[in-house]
Formats: C-alpha cells, sequence, structure tokens
C-alpha cells in the first residue's frame, strides 16, 4: 500500500476551518476583553459612548478599591468565604465518600447491598428537587447563614462514595 489515500489534503478548506475557528474565538473573548479593559477605567468613561477598547490607567486603583473596601462586602472577604467552603467540602467530602465506599466493599453486614443501592439512586435526583427539603434541614438544625449551615449539605456525595467503591473494589 502506497499510502496515496491518507494523504491530507491541504488548501482553502484548511484556511476557511481556521478562519471560522479564529473567528468564534474572537467572539468569544471580545466581551471577556470588554470586561476587563472597563475594570481599567474610571466609571465616568464606562457610561460615556463609545467605550474605550484601550486598557486605562486606573487598574490598580480599581482593584485595590474592589478587594479591600468593595460596595457593600470586600472582595477579600468573599474570597476567604469561598476558601473556607471548599476546603470544607472537599475535605468533608472525601472522608464521608472514602468511609462510606470501604464500609460498603469490606464489612459484612446486612443491607449492605440495600445500602449502596440507595446511596447510587441518589444520583438519580437532581439538585432542585433537594434544595427545599435540606433548606428545612438546615432551618430545622438552625445552621442558616452558617458555615455549616453552606458546608453540611453538600459534603455527602453518591458520586464520590461511588467512585471510591470502584477503585477499593
Amino acid at each position: 500500500m502506497n499510502g496515496a489515500g491518507m494523504v491530507e489534503k491541504r488548501g482553502w478548506g484548511l484556511w476557511l476551518t481556521h478562519g471560522l475557528l479564529l473567528l468564534g474565538v474572537a467572539l468569544v473573548c471580545f466581551p471577556i476583553y470588554v470586561t476587563l479593559v472597563a475594570s481599567t477605567v474610571t466609571q465616568q468613561d464606562i457610561v460615556q459612548p463609545p467605550l474605550p477598547l484601550i486598557p486605562g490607567s486606573h487598574a490598580i486603583e480599581n482593584y485595590s478599591k474592589a478587594l479591600w473596601s468593595g460596595v457593600n462586602t470586600p472582595v477579600w472577604r468573599m474570597l476567604m468565604n469561598s476558601t473556607v467552603m471548599a476546603l470544607g467540602i472537599t475535605i468533608g467530602k472525601i472522608i464521608i465518600s472514602l468511609l462510606s465506599a470501604y464500609a460498603i466493599v469490606y464489612f459484612r453486614f446486612p443491607g449492605r447491598s440495600f445500602c449502596f443501592w440507595t446511596i447510587f439512586l441518589t444520583l438519580m435526583l437532581p439538585v432542585e428537587v433537594r434544595i427545599v427539603p435540606t433548606y428545612e434541614v438546615v432551618a430545622g438544625f438552625g445552621l442558616l447563614n452558617s458555615y455549616a449551615g453552606l458546608t453540611l449539605p453538600l459534603i455527602a456525595s453518591a458520586t464520590a462514595t461511588f467512585l471510591f467503591r470502584q477503585f477499593f473494589m
């Protein structure tokens, strides 16, 4: 076999494909670019047409004002809240899922299969179905407006339990 049928054709089709892809990338990235430029100019520059497309000289001033003082809440506080929540949910999810998967795989107890399938069936419940009951439970425990109320309902993970179970098996 000489491989003549495997030669890749190059020409206008290749250029057209790449041109369309670059146009799509520009279309997706342009709003992000405009947002970044808008964050480097004054509010007066933003509200007066035309919107500048070249970064301004107020970037450090604007970012430090947003980070440390903010309008209602400084951004650094929101970043810390997100970090605490993300770490709490991640560590809790790993611990709970590891323990439950380990128990299902290595311990022999009555209802072991039922426990696994009950956990597995919760994968089919969309988040929207669980919002109101989760709120009711958190409110019932008095955990509204707290880290525990935000993180504890998200710690149990059927997906992670299933994946750890498959790993242990």
